[in-house]
């Protein structure tokens, strides 16, 4: 019994870490460094259009993740995608549906996300 019990927890923590894991091709930056090159990206809000209608940052689209696979060649291979949402955590679930359908691998996310944000704001 207490091997069975062993072998669950084993599994389960082998479970959480391949799920928490941040995959390589998504990049996290402190906003100071995201704020230096994003206007040369794709900046790409990943909210729902309720969220993003109440403020979003100077520049973005608003591709909410509840859409991406719908409108995701709206989204160029070619430059660097700069993605947020509220608190950083839709951000993995895009950059995952992009580059496994459309084949994008450079991807930047905003640590801490939107309520961490205290640059120029477009409402």
């Amino acid at each position: 019994m207490n091997w069975v019990l062993i072998g669950l927890t084993i599994v389960l923590i082998i479970f959480l870490a391949l799920r928490l894991k941040r995959p390589k091709y998504l990049k996290p930056l402190e906003q100071e460094e995201f704020k230096k090159d994003y206007r040369k990206a794709q900046l790409i809000d990943v909210r729902e259009e309720k969220e993003f209608k109440t403020g979003y940052i100077l520049g973005a689209r608003n591709i909410p993740l509840s859409q991406m696979r719908h409108r995701m060649t709206e989204i160029r291979q070619d430059q660097p995608v700069y993605l947020y949402c509220q608190n950083g955590t839709r951000c993995y679930q895009a950059a995952k549906v992009l580059r496994k359908k459309r084949g994008i691998d450079n991807f930047v996310m905003l640590k801490g996300g939107f309520r961490k944000w205290s640059g120029k704001v477009k409402k």
